[in-house]
């Protein structure tokens, strides 16, 4: 059984739990009570928007490249999203994830409901997110059980965790299991990364890199696969991805002796803290300028939104990670769509909820949970 709690540690020193304490360089939106915590503060704010000769309506822009909404394409990817608690609080975090976010955990109960809805459906992926998700004291659980129904799993990990005392072991273990680590680190240098996680995080990040190498990862074993994940710091979009995989392990193999598989390269969305950041530093309309006349209609087809099933850790239903941080549920008939009365074949009839944040992921390469979609 699930147990969480009763109490949520504070973000800026995790009283009851010191291991949780980790290099941050911001509080969380909710931890600071921040306008823009509310979802619907953040639609409002992206909808404020007015920029001259920007078109910022996602659906018309759609249309006018020839695609009338978007809908979904074969079901390959069942995400799980266990819950916001993490041991950082990253600026650019879309999550608004902290260590004082023990109020969003999955229970037990939507952790089966999930096992149950996945039966039903073709995915051949189990997509764990968080938050940390090694941090939920079901975490090895579910994968467990994902690997017992034969998919392929995978871990989106902040490195960082894997330091805790509670973690040792776990890349071991993992890797006994074929689990993929996609590991998020924002730049191969020190100055980048530590600009978007807090002091002190590129160093630790470096220390986990070497553990997961001496654990089998980032060698070309397709059973222990190290993926990295890497988001501009700043105002801009990705580079391409192919180039930076490139230069990054050039980088990390001639500075720290550190191998990786693949790399890929995301742009940032303009949700939660990293909006927050685009507003207090003037940069909404230009960034949101960039991405519009950015938008390349062949990283449609490739949306993670037409091929992923993302599920809140309240067992809500969504297009995508970011819809999910939006609250913009799943709703083909009007009703949210939640786990525990999963239907799929009504999934797959549905028509995909958009705004304007879903120029984030059809600007220049495209960007998706899996890279970019060009």
């Amino acid at each position: 059984m699930t147990t969480f709690p009763s109490k949520a540690p504070e973000a800026d020193g995790d009283e009851r739990d010191p291991s949780l304490a980790g290099p941050r360089s911001a509080k969380t939106l909710r931890s600071r009570h921040a306008p823009l915590s509310s979802p619907a503060a953040q639609l409002a704010k992206l909808e404020s928007v007015s920029i001259e000769g920007s078109a910022l309506d996602f659906e018309a822009v759609l249309a006018a490249a020839g695609t009338a909404g978007l809908h979904p394409a074969p079901l390959e990817v069942f995400q799980i999203n266990l819950g916001k608690l993490c041991n950082m609080t990253c600026r650019h975090c879309h999550v608004d994830a902290g260590p004082d976010r023990w109020d969003a955990m999955m229970t037990r109960d939507t952790i089966e409901a999930c096992l149950r809805a996945l039966a039903q459906t073709t995915a051949h992926t189990v997509d764990l997110t968080g938050g940390a998700p090694e941090l939920h004291p079901d975490f090895r659980y579910v994968v467990e059980q994902a690997v017992a129904r034969g998919k392929h799993v995978i871990d989106r990990c902040n490195l960082s965790v894997l330091l805790l005392p509670r973690n040792t072991g776990l890349v071991e273990w993992l890797g006994e299991r074929g689990v993929e680590i996609v590991a998020s680190l924002p730049h191969y240098r020190k100055r980048n990364t530590d600009a978007q996680r807090g002091d002190g995080a590129f160093e630790k990040s470096i220390e986990a890199l070497r553990l997961l190498n001496a654990g089998g990862y980032g060698q070309g074993n397709p059973k222990r696969m190290l993926t990295l994940m890497s988001n501009p710091a700043g105002a801009f979009l990705a580079a391409a991805q192919h180039s930076v995989e490139s230069e990054w392990k050039t980088a990390l193999q001639r500075e720290w002796g550190l191998s990786f598989d693949r790399l890929f390269a995301l742009n940032n969305m303009p949700i939660s803290r990293f909006l927050e950041w685009l507003v207090d530093s003037d940069n909404l309309e230009p960034y949101m300028a960039r991405l519009a006349q950015s938008f390349n209609p062949a990283a449609v087809a490739g949306l993670m939104c037409r091929n992923t099933i993302s599920i809140s850790w309240d067992g809500r239903l969504f297009d995508c990670d970011f819809n999910q941080m939006l609250e913009l549920d799943a709703a083909p008939d009007g009703r949210a769509m939640r786990v525990e009365s999963f239907d799929f074949a009504a999934w797959q009839s549905r028509r995909v909820v958009t705004r304007r944040h879903c120029f984030g992921c059809t600007a220049g390469a495209g960007s998706s949970c899996g890279g970019a979609t060009t």
